[in-house]
């Protein structure tokens, strides 16, 4: 270990703990679908209405969640989230042995466990910046991301196995295994914020909190072309995601536990592009580091829909190893840059914001990836949803990003901030 794992400890409890839910989250990804495939028979749209409602909260509680976090402590807040989706998916296999799993609760779940991850990463974007010093968030969002996709990796090859040896509904044991370990790293933080500042300004309504925080994307150029990709990026990404398993077992022919270890080895992208974006905006920029990682490396997502039996099976993880790469590598700049250039009292509104629209479109994805994959067939499908994936980066490319060197890094005063954001 070096630098801040080795320095600072609450940091250190922080990434055990985040590291251990993103493990889950991808043994989720995984035993979920194989859970309504093999399990329920699910169709193919059933198995996208799954994918969307994991992220259907998002639209629906977003907005208010951005401004409950600005106004609270955001450590008791991700204590709650993490508890809450222990009990929910430690429930599943339960329900299974009691022969009283269906889709409907699947589902429920599903959203459930979405609302959660709502509350847990809004309040997590935010609280990052209270614990590490300004010098220190590079290093700290690198990390963090790129144990993220390690931790994603073993998670999907886990998940294929334990699929595989034990059956998918035991997979979710696992998860909830992970909320547990993020429960107690998270209880051994010793770090305890400060009150949220009162900004001197009379109180205002939840409403007109949310507001601020929509007219902080729509208002400043570099935050609406930031969302705005975001959320088409995000509409094609979930479109072909919500897919791929069912693609890989039933178009390509893989079994359960083949199927998490081409998602593993793909996902090794993630951990190449953490590792390198830092070197890279050094090198070229943060705005041009951010085109290259989202407009180039994505274009090899186009792979994807050739897989085929056999040796064929590894097109597919050249394909998702590029989009990896790209979207992990475009993210810590994205997530280092809103963390600089946002008045702090403002970040959880922003985050909300700018997710209410990013991951408003993963549902949608989902979803019309479910109603291609039904009306057309899987192929056609996965053609129309990963071509999505390098045609949504021409947003960046006609807009401020590709007419400058970095991003912009000031830190305006939150006064001055408040009353540009209010018109």
């Amino acid at each position: 270990m070096s630098g801040l794992l080795r320095r600072h400890r609450d940091f250190r409890l922080l990434w055990c703990g985040e590291t251990a839910g993103r493990f889950g989250a991808a043994v989720t990804g995984v035993a979920m679908p194989l859970v309504a495939v093999s399990v329920l028979h699910a169709s193919t749209f059933e198995v996208g209405l799954l994918g969307a409602c994991g992220w259907l909260p998002w639209l629906l509680i977003g907005l208010p969640v951005g401004a409950w976090v600005d106004r609270l402590r955001r450590r008791p807040l991700m204590l709650g989230s993490a508890a809450l989706s222990l009990v929910l998916l430690a429930a599943v296999p339960l329900l299974a042995r009691s022969g009283r799993l269906g889709l409907g609760p699947l589902l429920a779940v599903a959203l459930l466990t979405g609302a959660a991850a709502v509350v847990f990463q809004t309040a997590y974007s935010a609280y990052l910046p209270t614990l590490l010093a300004p010098a220190d968030l590079p290093e700290g969002n690198a990390k963090l991301h790129g144990s993220a996709s390690a931790a994603q990796i073993a998670g999907q090859g886990a998940g294929g196995l334990i699929a595989q040896l034990a059956g998918a509904v035991n997979g979710l044991f696992a998860h909830a295994a992970t909320f547990l370990v993020a429960l107690l790293c998270l209880l051994g933080i010793r770090h305890r914020e400060p009150p949220p500042e009162a900004s001197g300004r009379p109180a205002r309504s939840l409403t007109g909190e949310v507001a601020e925080g929509l007219r902080l994307v729509a208002g400043d150029r570099w935050f609406r072309t930031l969302t705005l990709f975001g959320a088409t990026s995000n509409l094609a990404l979930m479109g072909y995601q919500s897919l791929l398993t069912v693609f890989l077992v039933r178009e390509v022919g893989l079994a359960p536990g083949a199927v998490g270890g081409l998602l593993a080895l793909a996902g090794t992208g993630g951990i190449a592009g953490a590792f390198v974006v830092r070197r890279t905006a050094g090198r070229l920029g943060t705005a041009r580091a951010m085109l290259l990682c989202e407009l180039g490396i994505p274009g090899t997502a186009l792979l994807i829909p050739l897989a085929s039996p056999g040796a064929g099976a590894l097109l597919c993880v050249a394909g998702g190893f590029g989009v990896s790469a790209g979207v992990v590598a475009g993210n810590i700049l994205k997530v280092g840059f809103q963390q600089g250039y946002c008045p702090p009292p403002l970040l959880g509104r922003l985050v909300a914001g700018s997710a209410f629209l990013n991951y408003g479109t993963l549902p949608l994805g989902a979803l019309l990836g479910g109603a291609l994959g039904s009306a057309l067939g899987l192929r056609a499908a996965m053609w129309i949803t990963t071509a999505g994936v390098p045609l949504a980066a021409l947003i960046l490319l006609f807009s401020p990003v590709r007419t400058v060197r970095d991003l912009p890094t000031r830190r305006a005063a939150p006064e001055a901030a408040a009353q540009a954001v209010g018109g």
